[in-house]
Order: structure tokens, then sequence, then C-alpha cells
């Protein structure tokens, strides 16, 4: 399920106890999604691979490949999933 090693359509890209990360990891969870969790570099400068994948150095970030969605900001990453995942409203 969550943060395997093995290839998953999404990837999480986190921070360790990062409340904003954990929404998102919660709502990934609610959804039964796999996914895997990228932990990045606790240093804001230091968070290149997250600025190449999203334009920005923030996280949470998630790449879906299942829709081609790239994207940070935990209020966002959690609509869409609702959006996306969550069936009719």
């Amino acid at each position: 399920m969550s943060d395997t090693d093995e290839m998953t359509p999404i990837t999480l890209y986190r921070l360790q106890a990062c409340p904003f990360c954990e929404r998102v990891v919660r709502k990934l969870s609610g959804y039964d999604l796999p996914y895997t969790s990228r932990f990045v570099e606790p240093m804001h400068s230091d968070r290149n691979v997250v600025k190449r994948i999203s334009g920005a150095r923030t996280v949470p970030a998630i790449v879906d490949e299942n829709t081609g969605v790239t994207m940070s900001e935990s209020g966002n990453i959690v609509e869409y999933l609702d959006k996306t995942y969550g069936g009719a409203d």
C-alpha cells in the first residue's frame, strides 16, 4: 500500500513530521491509493528535486502518473484527490 519502494503511479514528496504532508498521506490512505513516499531535504534551499518536478521547493508535492498531474500545496492536493479519486458527490 503506502511507503513502498515498488513503482507506483503516485509519488508524494514530503518531509518527516510535516503536518501538511500528513494531511495528504491521510487522504491517500483514505482512498486506499498506493503511493511512493520520497522524503526530501529539510533545508528549503536544498530541495532541488522538488523544484525540478513542481517548479517550487515547497512540500508536499505530488506526481500522479495516472493523470499526468504534478502539484504542490496540501489544500490543492487534497482537493485534487477528492475530485479525481473520491467518486461522485
